[in-house]
């Protein structure tokens, strides 16, 4: 149910604050176990890392600061994603090769030139490690940036390894829609479902022996797995900081959100960038917000709370240039999460669509229907959007393809 500001802003506080009410036991990323227990896996190889700002341990010690000081390893070249090794580059703006000032190892662009490291990257490397923070979505590119990894790696015949890290949106809750044959993209480059319920080690072993790989090929791969992490834990109930993995996912609540609020960067609606709460704000010029959140209400939607605002996007450097209505106030509504175990992000956000669509048939559109497409993974969600068709018949629709991944992602689970 729908609270007012003040209550949302008391609610999320008792949500951001909750870990500490919480028993659970020390968590390890793959990192913390990796350096404890296993760097006798790395001792006489020459390394190179596929990392960005969140491949830190439990005690924020980077992963290129630990393997540079660790004895016997052989740091020879590190690999930087989209949004760049610091994670302070606007997505989709390409990345050039640099070198790391600390250490003095190259870093060498995935998201510039190729996606894909090159045999040239390769050539000098005994083992390519994976150490990335994702967030549970399927149209991020971190989870690309994995996939076309592990091809390059099985292609040259070096070994892959994954450190795996929390799904900060819990591992317990799966939404289509899912991805089919002839949407593929780098914003969603196999079939699984938009929020997939996965960590990023479980997800390396479900493409590696489904042969999702290029031409069915397999890499040698490990997974460095998790300690103390359970399936219905979300981030903040650990006590760790949590480090931005790119320019608009800034907290925890952001990531909850993004599922279903990403899908409207495919539409005119303003998602909120080139504000200080992407994705926690919607709107436009056009919008009567007042009637869109009364229509919400009636919802009454789990674990979510929503109020009428306005706002007016603006170049933010390095975050988000050239935003939709820059410079224009919109009228939207502020979202705060109240119940991240009751929240489905995919469901609301195709509910959010469907009621902006009836509400101004003739303001609303698709930035492009490809692009549509391409987030969604299926021409089916537009198709039933632009015919008319409700959220609950959407959600019909894509029910059984949902049921059928839950299925096979069964088979690769690491975590209870």
């Amino acid at each position: 149910m729908f609270a007012k500001t003040f209550l949302t802003t008391l609610i999320f506080i008792a949500f951001c604050g909750c870990q500490q009410n919480i028993q659970t036991d020390n968590i390890k990323f793959g990192l913390d176990v990796l350096v404890d227990s296993n760097i006798n896996l790395l001792q006489g190889k020459r390394i190179g890392v596929i990392t960005n700002q969140t491949g830190v341990n439990t005690e924020g010690k980077h992963i290129v600061d630990l393997l540079f000081q660790a004895d016997g390893v052989e740091l020879v070249a590190l690999f930087g994603p989209e949004h760049g090794i610091r994670g302070n580059i606007e997505g989709g703006f390409k990345i050039d090769t640099q070198v790391d000032n600390k250490t003095g190892v190259p870093i060498l662009s995935l998201y510039g030139k190729t996606k894909k490291p090159t045999p040239e990257m390769l050539e000098n490397i005994d083992l390519l490690i994976f150490d990335i923070q994702d967030i549970g979505t399927r149209f991020y590119t971190y989870i690309s940036t994995m996939s076309v990894a592990m091809e390059a790696a099985a292609e040259n015949n070096i070994p892959f390894m994954v450190l795996d890290r929390p799904n900060p949106i819990m591992g317990a809750i799966v939404e289509g829609p899912v991805l089919e044959e002839g949407f593929e993209s780098f914003v969603g480059i196999h079939k699984i479902a938009l929020r997939h319920g996965m960590t990023i080690g479980e997800l390396a072993v479900l493409f590696n022996e489904e042969k999702f790989l290029a031409n069915g090929i397999k890499a040698d791969l490990t997974v460095v797995k998790l300690e103390n992490w359970k399936r219905n834990h979300y981030y903040n109930e650990f006590g760790i900081e949590w480090i931005k993995p790119s320019p608009n996912i800034p907290d925890i609540e952001t990531a909850f959100l993004y599922p279903g609020i990403g899908l409207l960067e495919a539409t005119i609606v303003s998602e909120g960038r080139g504000t200080t709460r992407p994705f926690k704000n919607i709107g436009a010029p056009w919008l009567n917000n007042v009637t869109l959140l009364h229509k919400l209400q009636l919802l009454k939607f789990e674990g979510i709370s929503v109020d009428t605002t306005s706002y007016v996007p603006v170049d933010m450097p390095g975050i988000a240039m050239n935003p939709k209505f820059e410079g224009q106030k919109c009228f939207g509504l502020q979202l705060s999460i109240t119940d991240p175990y009751e929240f489905q992000s995919a469901a609301f956000g195709i509910n959010l669509i469907c009621l902006i669509k009836k509400l101004h048939p003739d303001r609303f559109a698709w930035r492009s229907e490809r692009g549509i497409d391409i987030m969604s993974g299926t021409d089916k969600f537009r198709k039933a959007v632009d015919s008319g068709k409700t959220a609950e018949q959407i959600l019909k629709i894509l029910h059984q393809d949902v049921l059928e991944f839950k299925e096979l992602r069964e088979k690769y689970l690491l975590y209870e």
